[in-house]
């Protein structure tokens, strides 16, 4: 049986929704901030969105970044816009508030880049990647669940099918993003909306049972983890890799979100390691612990390094095949 299409898949898992009247364009945010900083927006948002169709994340023709998050205060969409020198933020939703109070981390105007430029200062790559980037900032979201799911996703798959199944299920189980949002723009679902996703429809998205039974793990303590949002980088990895089936990697593209965790480096990625010393070294094949020693001069900013590289860095020739994407629909 050959797998299904997009549309087939829409069709199978399509449930009556209530018909919707296109957002009013006009209508007023709940809650409205102006912040003064010089962010490159796209560059330093752009790890939030997880594939070109992440219904959580959409670029409007005007440049605005919207985004819609699930809240301790429920959800929200925020709209982030430059204008000049400032970033205007605005938001809708029992989130809203919530939202624009930590706008600011969230766009990367927190972000305290410190002794970074002294320690890459000897380095010609990367002196030369944060003087082309220097507008590039890490963003802090305080949002833990909204980070980990699609990191567990992403857990010995190809990004193309965690893209996928993330897109999915927001689709399938997420709400209307509030006030006048992109039409297409979702909330993601609540902890006991995942919670309650059947076995079958994991294997329809393509999820299989060892990320599908992380994510029940993680959301029967989702209060406990989004706690985790006000304590520090290092603290919050520690608590993640206590819950069964999150480690060290998935902790820390996690983190590398809620947090803006600078030296959260992401071991035991696939390819990163290779990159990273191919870029640095012109080494071929390093591992994980090659890639640790290299980056070691640049903690605690190992993180913001890595990122700077895979931004700028050469990327090493390919000679093996990708990865093939794995259909677990079928099985």
């Amino acid at each position: 049986m050959s797998p299904e299409t997009d549309e087939e898949h829409r069709q199978s898992l399509a449930v009556p929704q209530p018909r919707q009247e296109p957002p009013d364009p006009r209508a007023l945010p709940d809650a409205v901030a102006t912040v003064h900083c010089d962010v490159d927006l796209p560059l330093s948002l752009g790890v939030l969105r997880r594939g070109p169709g992440d219904p959580t994340y959409r670029m409007a023709p005007d440049g605005a970044i919207w985004r819609a998050c699930l809240t301790p205060h429920g959800p929200g969409s925020i709209r982030l816009r430059r204008n000049g020198e400032h970033v205007e933020i605005a938001a809708w939703g029992e989130g809203a508030h919530w939202l624009v109070d930590r706008g600011p981390a969230m766009i990367g105007a927190d972000d305290h880049l410190g002794e970074f430029a002294n320690l890459v200062a000897g380095h010609p790559l990367l002196a030369e990647a944060h003087r082309r980037l220097r507008r590039l900032r890490l963003v802090r979201t305080g949002l833990v669940v909204q980070s980990l799911i699609p990191a567990i996703l992403e857990q010995r798959v190809t990004t193309k099918e965690a893209f996928r199944a993330w897109r999915r299920i927001v689709e399938r189980h997420g709400s209307p993003a509030p006030g006048p949002a992109p039409q297409e723009l979702r909330v993601p679902p609540p902890p006991e909306a995942w919670a309650r996703i059947p076995s079958w429809e994991w294997h329809r998205h393509g999820v299989d049972v060892h990320r599908s039974s992380t994510i029940m793990r993680a959301v029967r303590v989702a209060n406990g983890l989004e706690r985790t949002g006000t304590m520090s980088g290092e603290e919050a990895v520690r608590r993640l890799c206590t819950i069964p089936g999150i480690g060290i990697w998935t902790a820390a593209e996690t983190t590398q979100r809620s947090h803006g965790h600078a030296d959260a480096l992401s071991v035991g990625d696939l390819h990163l390691s290779k990159h990273i010393g191919y870029a640095l070294t012109g080494e071929r094949d390093a591992d994980d612990a090659r890639m640790i020693e290299l980056l070691e001069p640049f903690r605690p900013h190992r993180y913001r390094a890595a990122r700077l590289i895979l931004l700028t860095g050469p990327g090493q020739p390919r000679h093996t095949p990708r990865a093939r994407i794995q259909d677990h629909r079928w099985h």
